[in-house]
């Protein structure tokens, strides 16, 4: 009897081919439950506190003049000699009062627009790594062929809603004029948000007008109706290099997201405790947003955390750790203690696509979403500490973000839920697999993963006997063949590329 049985199995597996990659409709993702709280209301103040502490009798080393002397005129105590700067809690709690505790980027496609705050949650693709891998041509350098490749992915499924700021790095353009391919890739292969390099004001300028080109909008327009953002990594401890500060203020003044994120690994660029560590990232944190506002009172600022730790055997690294997930929960205490929007990340250490990248990614992500994040940035993707971006990796993690979408809809309970008249009619010891309640819902009752297999041993063995890891690669490569670009006007792309030209003459071999 179990013959024909392991037969079928192997058959419906066979017969899918041509039926698409299962996937969740394009929805907002809201988070209905309370946030956890790990700090108590009194420990909260506590970090408060000391990271006044910081601000006002340590201060940042700022490396812009320009942003030195925002300061100066905005009261701070500023010595030039020294680069530092320290800020009174009455400047933060002033900065704090034009902040936004919401906001919404637009894309070139108004239906995937991007809600920041409150109980939305978005997830992006991952950011910044210098290489690739999939499992059949292995670790190589970043490119374009890649980056478009990964960056299709991200518009074919839905649950990825952002992209971030170049997928891996394409190493064979040059370096000072590469940002704008990419850009011109994020806005022709797909028609989401994404977020912009803002190492120097050139870069997030050139991201701020392409996607202004994108949309039909002057740089004016814009200002009032955001479309990109960018993250601004704090050189912990306690440093805001020349560039990233010159790229925050350039996204404060034309009205564009900013998340200011301190780099607060413990043990090294951080105290090797949870609660030292929170209170810099907080200083620098907060600092950074009351730059924005110096700049432009209203600016869009989200805070931002990332908050892990090292391996103190080797100084690795680490992530998804029990500390990172703390650490992922608290912040968000914190950021809703100022009325901020809330970035955070899941991550892992794993140098491969396997169990250790799973459960670390997963780990960090349950700290994300009981944190009430509302931007997981790096949520598909991301390998190897973020030195990587892999294909099989991307397609795991879309599987345990589409888990997370359906854990957070909210269980509903009224008389058709109750079923109260289908278990009056099945007899005791009976089953429900033809009852009529069970029949008119058997598509739609569960999540279907397009990832797991659920097939008995046999089957399984008959259909090829692949893990995760292997069923991945033949679905990224689907993926890739269901892929759809997005439809764009040629005025519009022969805009942009004019665009890009005129900028790439114009920067030649300087900086942008």
């Amino acid at each position: 009897m179990n013959e024909p049985r392991r037969k079928r199995g192997a058959e419906r597996t066979s017969n899918r081919g041509p039926s698409p990659i299962p996937q969740l409709p394009l929805r907002r993702v809201t988070n209905p439950y309370p946030p956890m709280a790990l700090l108590s209301p009194d420990q909260i103040e506590q970090i408060h506190q000391a990271s006044m502490h910081i601000l006002e009798n340590f201060g940042i080393e700022v490396m812009s003049p320009r942003a030195l002397s925002l300061f100066e005129k905005a009261g701070a105590t500023v010595d030039h000699a020294a680069a530092n700067v320290r800020i009174d809690r009455g400047m933060v709690a002033e900065a704090l009062k034009t902040t936004r505790s919401s906001y919404v980027l637009t894309p070139r496609n108004p239906a995937h627009a991007i809600h920041l705050g409150g109980n939305t949650i978005n997830f992006t693709l991952v950011a910044g790594p210098p290489n690739v891998h999939d499992m059949e041509r292995g670790r190589r350098a970043g490119n374009l062929r890649d980056y478009s490749d990964l960056t299709r992915l991200a518009q074919h499924f839905n649950c990825i809603h952002m992209l971030g700021n170049q997928v891996c790095a394409p190493v064979e353009l040059p370096a000072n004029s590469r940002h704008l391919d990419t850009y011109f890739t994020n806005l022709t292969l797909t028609d989401k948000s994404f977020h912009v390099s803002a190492i120097g004001r050139g870069r997030a300028l050139d991201g701020i007008e392409m996607m202004a080109i994108a949309r039909g909008l002057t740089l004016d327009q814009m200002r009032d109706d955001p479309g990109i953002t960018t993250i601004i990594s704090v050189n912990s401890p306690r440093r805001f290099d020349e560039m990233m500060a010159e790229g925050l203020m350039t996204m404060a003044e034309f009205g564009q997201s900013v998340a200011v994120t301190p780099f607060t690994l413990m043990g090294a660029m951080s105290p090797v405790t949870l609660a030292g560590a929170l209170a810099q990232q907080n200083a620098e944190a907060l600092f950074g947003v009351v730059l924005t506002q110096l700049v432009r009172p209203g600016a869009p600022v989200m805070y931002g955390a990332f908050t892990s730790n090292v391996d103190m055997k080797s100084g690795a690294p680490a992530f998804g750790t029990p500390e990172n997930t703390k650490a992922n929960i608290a912040s968000g205490q914190l950021a809703r203690r100022y009325g901020l929007p809330y970035r955070t990340t899941p991550g892992s250490a794993s140098n491969a696509a396997d169990a250790q990248g799973a459960y670390e990614t997963l780990m960090a992500l349950w700290g994300a979403v009981l944190g009430h994040g509302n931007l997981v940035y790096h949520a598909a993707g991301w390998q190897e500490g973020g030195l990587t971006a892999s294909f099989e990796k991307f397609i795991i993690d879309v599987e345990m973000i589409q888990h997370m979408m359906e854990f957070l809809r909210p269980i509903e309970v009224n008389e058709a839920e109750l079923a109260v008249e289908a278990l009056g009619a099945v007899p005791t010891g009976g089953h429900f697999f033809g009852e009529p309640h069970t029949l008119e819902r058997y598509a739609t009752a569960f999540y279907q993963p397009m990832l797991s297999n659920w097939q008995n041993y046999e089957a399984w063995q008959e259909a090829g006997g692949l893990d995760a890891t292997a069923r991945a690669t033949r679905l990224w490569k689907k993926a890739l063949e269901e892929y759809a670009e997005p439809v764009m006007d040629v005025a519009v792309r022969e805009a942009l590329e004019a665009y890009m030209a005129r900028r790439k003459e114009a920067i030649g071999q300087g900086e942008p």
